[in-house]
């Protein structure tokens, strides 16, 4: 009989959220209206709570756009003969 770890993502408050991430409380609610984490009101009277590995995605995605971004930067910055080289290109 095989017994799989698969365990139950865990929780997090928005405070923690908002902690890890130096936002508000306010920005992580609107981040999980978004969709860019995922989470849901739990327990009684319902709070919020976000997945944890959400959170990870997120962190992910937003490393991600930032490496873009440099890339996008770092490309407007050099200039023709850094891109193009400096051979000419007519053979002169």
């Amino acid at each position: 009989m095989s017994t799989s770890s698969v365990r139950a993502p865990r929780f997090l408050a928005p405070a923690q959220v908002a902690e890890l991430l130096s936002i508000g409380v306010d920005e992580v609610i609107a981040l999980v209206h978004e969709g860019r984490l995922r989470g849901a009101q739990l327990g009684s009277p319902p709070r919020w709570r976000v997945e944890e590995p959400s959170l990870d995605e997120y962190l992910a995605e937003e490393s991600e756009n930032a490496r873009r971004m440099a890339l996008w930067r770092q490309s407007h910055t050099a200039s023709f003969p850094e891109v193009w080289g400096t051979s000419s290109a007519h053979g002169v």
